[in-house]
């Protein structure tokens, strides 16, 4: 059975946020594992994903329709801000900048798994 993911008909936080992250993360680098080819040097010591550093902004990995159908073509070797950024916090609740965002492209809020406030903070 599949689990619900809002991020595959979102995407806005790829178009919002500029992705940076130390370059080490890159493949250039022992360990490394996001593609070189698809960042941009900001420092010595950080990188971007090409297409966040610019406005309008687009990550280069996004691929598809922002507000229908997206998905990220590097997922596995996404740069840690992307793994990081939480749709959900750990407490089950949305992140209100997900619904932020989402609002601005006529995208319902996320679902709330406990929309009484069940006395999860």
């Amino acid at each position: 059975m599949e689990s619900f993911n809002p991020c595959l008909d979102c995407g806005i936080c790829c178009t919002h946020f500029r992705i940076s992250f130390y370059w080490g993360e890159s493949d250039e680098a022992p360990g490394g594992f996001v593609p070189a080819a698809l960042t941009e040097k900001l420092t010595p010591f950080r990188s971007c994903m090409k297409g966040s550093n610019d406005v309008p902004r687009r990550c280069i990995a996004l691929q598809g329709v922002v507000g229908e159908q997206v998905a990220c073509s590097i997922y596995e070797h996404r740069p840690t801000p992307c793994r990081e950024f939480p749709v959900y916090f750990d407490n089950g609740r949305p992140n209100p900048k997900c619904d932020e965002l989402r609002a601005g492209i006529g995208l319902p809020p996320l679902p709330d798994p406990h929309p009484m406030g069940c006395g999860l903070a």
